[in-house]
């Protein structure tokens, strides 16, 4: 069984990680949405939230696990016997990021492999802060998120 490991906030899911998750899921028995905990950013949804929101997005796609994590992903990894890790690149600073990141995984866990997928032409635009923005200013986010990160901005929206 091969499993592999998309990490990411998810502040909120959008459609962009959706394609990513189904391709993921095309490549690997098992794709565990590692959604992590990261002390250095200031999220507008709870890790519960995130973590609830990813497992609705994702509840039709077999062999999906999502699991909150912090710490080192290399060591994450180890721990739940990924082979891989799944990015998302957009563009040139995403890929010379993503092969820094996957550089130092590498030398953590040697046997972990880091796969680059190229962002999908009608959503590589599409990033969290991008569908909080447009949301903020009333604009339509059906065509960037789905439907469950609408109902959840609307009830943050009104506490």
């Amino acid at each position: 069984m091969k499993t592999v490991i998309f990490p990411g906030s998810f502040d909120p899911i959008t459609n962009g990680h959706l394609d990513l998750i189904c391709r993921a899921s095309r490549l690997a028995d098992r794709v565990i949405i590692a959604v992590a905990i990261n002390t250095s950013k200031k999220p507008l949804l709870s890790l519960t939230e995130r973590c609830e929101l990813v497992a609705l997005a994702t509840a039709d796609i077999k062999g999906i696990d999502v699991i909150p994590f912090s710490g080192l992903l290399a060591e994450f990894a180890n721990e739940h016997n990924a082979e891989a890790l799944i990015r998302g690149i957009r563009g040139a600073s995403d890929a010379d990021y993503e092969i820094q990141l996957s550089q130092v995984n590498r030398t953590l866990n040697p046997q972990l492999e880091t796969i680059l997928l190229a962002a999908n032409c009608h959503t590589g635009f599409i990033s969290s802060t991008v569908v909080k923005e447009v949301y903020k200013h009333g604009g339509n986010i059906d065509e960037l998120a789905p439907q469950c990160v609408k109902e959840a901005l609307l009830k943050h929206q009104n506490n």
